[in-house]
């Protein structure tokens, strides 16, 4: 009998905390399928900041470090010049990443840091309850803006990977959801050209991951799918912005 599908070498067997609905999961899990399939668990090292994949270390097994809030490209950055040859990545929240930790992020790609950062888009805080993220739509309630986000109190939501594709050394970046089947198997080839950027040390690369906070939208997960394709794929467009020849 041919084998279809089977649990992913990379993956622990911990039972994920994530909310039913979340797609923390699916993100954990394409990051490790490319890794194994490209030969790179034994050497891979993550680094995971604040946010709700704080833990990532639990269910991705391979080597990891927690990091402050919002410093993990500053750490990613240290670990990557110390191992030139292992392939690294960051994983890290709107929350974390496109708030506290824009200095990082901005720095880190303009070095062109060798190293990829994978970037989980929900458009609200989740570990700390679903206040108001840099990357909330406008009109999205959160618990600091109960009526809804006011672009003349709170101004627009931050595109961040457009903000990346205008930095010289981020030389990959692209946009995915993994809101249907098909969505996700686009989202492991654009994890995988991030992967293939780094090893051929052309610069940083960058993968927005829309995705859903099922818990603090107050959906349930079906809705919270759609909504996120009927809402966010609006503002946040699915789309590559910049990829190398040497990776197309």
């Amino acid at each position: 009998m041919n084998t279809v599908f089977e649990y992913t070498k990379g993956m622990t067997e911990t039972e994920l905390h994530y909310c039913p609905g979340c797609t923390h999961g699916i993100a954990h899990r394409l990051i490790m399928e490319v890794l194994d399939e490209r030969g790179e668990l034994g050497n891979c090292i993550g680094v995971t900041p604040v946010g709700c994949s704080i833990v990532g270390h639990q269910y991705m097994n391979i080597d990891m470090i927690e990091s402050p809030h919002g410093r993990a490209p500053a750490v990613a950055s240290g670990i990557k010049r110390v191992h030139p040859e292992a392939p690294v990545f960051t994983y890290q929240g709107d929350g974390d990443l496109a708030s506290i930790g824009t200095a990082e992020i901005i720095h880190a790609a303009e070095r062109g840091e060798k190293f990829c950062t994978f970037f989980i888009n929900n458009a609200i805080y989740g570990m700390t309850g679903g206040q108001m993220a840099p990357t909330t739509l406008v009109g999205q309630k959160a618990t600091t803006c109960t009526d809804g986000r006011q672009v003349e109190k709170q101004g627009k939501p931050l595109r961040m990977a457009e903000i990346m594709a205008t930095i010289d050394g981020a030389v990959y970046v692209e946009r995915v959801t993994i809101s249907s089947p098909g969505d996700v198997r686009k989202a492991k080839k654009a994890i995988e050209r991030a992967f293939e950027v780094q090893r051929k040390k052309l610069g940083f690369a960058f993968v927005e991951i829309l995705s859903t906070c099922p818990t603090n939208w107050g959906l349930a997960p079906d809705k919270a799918i759609e909504w996120l394709r009927e809402n966010m794929m609006e503002y946040y467009p699915v789309k590559q912005f910049k990829c190398p020849e040497e990776v197309k």
